[in-house]
């Protein structure tokens, strides 16, 4: 308290605060968060943290970091001309993903919401079940809702966290699908322009194929009681058999019981 009435809260010393608050916070920080540092009986005056944050972004413009906004709030962050250099202190090997793995991500990211289904429709070969997960795991991608076709499978959409990692404010910030054709990676493996038509495929193939199931499940029902009643017409001869049989024993065992006399030649 007394540190702040002696600087009566000068724009110097809020500027200060906001910039060690952002430096030391483990992730980026929004403004209200950055506004609740700040007592109730001294706080900041308003539009004083968005001009602090201004003057630190002009203050970066001939150091080796900078001050951004992402989708959770305002981070400091190494320049890229100067990256080369300082990723030399991690000597953690970095994860690398395949092509497969960006290709799902920049789909989701550009056709969000979007199915399983459809992601396989348009990059024309199956998605495993460990990408997904694996993008999941990262927090890069999550369930957002699910189609309303049979099955009703699961919608998929990015995250704050994606928008993070990739130093992006919101999905506006994503370069033009223009741009992103002419990365040798993703070209020319991804249709975009068909997207739309495809995602429509795909929901007629969801619905054709769930009442093939249901006309399948259908028949092998109908099969099943033939094979049922077939069983138990066959069931009931043998019964009758069985029946015949025994009531041909009790003969046979009188048949048996009688002795021809011996006749002997004298």
């Amino acid at each position: 308290m007394t540190l702040f009435m002696d600087h009566d809260l000068d724009q110097d010393l809020i500027r200060r605060i906001v910039e060690a608050a952002i430096m030391a916070a483990p992730q980026p920080l929004s403004i209200t968060q950055i506004y609740a540092l700040f007592p109730d009986d001294e706080p900041a005056p308003v539009g004083s943290v968005e001009r602090a944050i201004s003057e630190l972004q002009q203050s970066c413009d001939e150091r080796g970091i900078e001050l951004i906004e992402v989708a959770s709030g305002f981070r400091f962050q190494v320049k890229n001309e100067v990256h080369n250099w300082v990723a030399r202190l991690w000597t953690e090997r970095q994860s690398k993903y395949t092509r497969a793995t960006l290709e799902t991500l920049a789909l989701i990211a550009y056709r969000q919401p979007i199915t399983r289904g459809e992601i396989e429709q348009i990059r024309g070969v199956a998605v495993s079940a460990q990408m997904v997960k694996a993008l999941e795991d990262r927090e890069w991608i999550r369930v957002v809702g699910h189609r309303d076709v049979p099955g009703k499978p699961a919608l998929f959409g990015t995250t704050k966290g994606f928008l993070d990692y990739f130093g992006l404010k919101s999905l506006d910030a994503l370069p033009p699908l223009a741009e992103l054709k002419e990365i040798p990676e993703l070209d020319p493996q991804l249709p975009f322009d068909r997207v739309p038509q495809v995602a429509s495929a795909a929901m007629m193939n969801a619905e054709e194929n769930a009442e093939a199931n249901s006309a399948e499940t259908t028949s092998e029902t109908t099969e099943g009681n033939s094979d049922d009643h077939s069983q138990n017409q066959n069931d009931e001869l043998k019964a009758v058999e069985t029946t015949t049989d025994d009531e041909n024993e009790p003969h046979n065992e009188e048949a048996s019981d009688i002795v021809e006399p011996e006749y002997k030649n004298e």
